[in-house]
């Protein structure tokens, strides 16, 4: 059974901490490999992040897996007959991952965060999403008709229903969104 991470070594969208011995990041061809990879190192018991890399490690695919470098070798032999990738790069102290969570509160009651290109915007008064926007990935309309209308809480995950960076970006987003009305309810409440 593999060791698990009791704590991640990063605050959640925050750049990388100067100190990034033994942080390593999975660089992909392609999104969807990346996606993939990240639910099989997670189903094994490892910790693992999707984040955008930084422009000088970027091989083609704006997505990379942040890993701890002593489970190398085992996210190495997970990943060896499922999943295509172009390297695992050890991070060094100057290196920052991009930040791509903004959020935006309106005085007309509305919250919007942006993650990559991808919006999404809740009312603040009741939680329910009322737009996503942005992208230009196919998947980005099916998305949307699934999302509007529905309270974050009851909205399905764009992760799942999604195979795009756009779907990704977009959940991005939404985590971000229910982070912020988990919160809010906590302080009303």
């Amino acid at each position: 059974m593999p060791w698990k991470k009791i704590k991640s070594h990063f605050s959640k969208k925050e750049n990388i901490p100067d100190n990034t011995a033994g942080i390593g990041l999975v660089v992909f061809y392609v999104v969807e490999e990346a996606i993939k990879a990240e639910k099989i190192i997670r189903k094994a018991g490892y910790s693992c992040k999707l984040v955008a890399p930084p422009p000088d490690l970027r091989k083609g695919c704006d997505l990379a897996l942040e890993i701890d470098l002593l489970e190398q070798p085992a996210i190495e032999r997970l990943l060896k007959s499922e999943v295509q990738y172009q390297g695992i790069f050890p991070l060094s102290g100057n290196t920052e991952l991009i930040t791509i969570v903004k959020v935006k509160h309106y005085e007309a009651g509305y919250t919007m965060v942006k993650a990559g290109n991808m919006k999404l915007t809740f009312d603040n008064r009741t939680g329910i999403i009322v737009n996503t926007s942005g992208g230009g990935c196919p998947d980005i309309p099916y998305l949307n008709i699934q999302m509007v209308d529905k309270h974050l809480s009851d909205a399905p995950r764009p992760r799942d229903l999604g195979y795009t960076l756009c779907a990704l970006m977009l959940d991005r987003a939404y985590e971000e969104c229910l982070s912020l009305w988990d919160r809010r309810e906590k302080v009303c409440c």
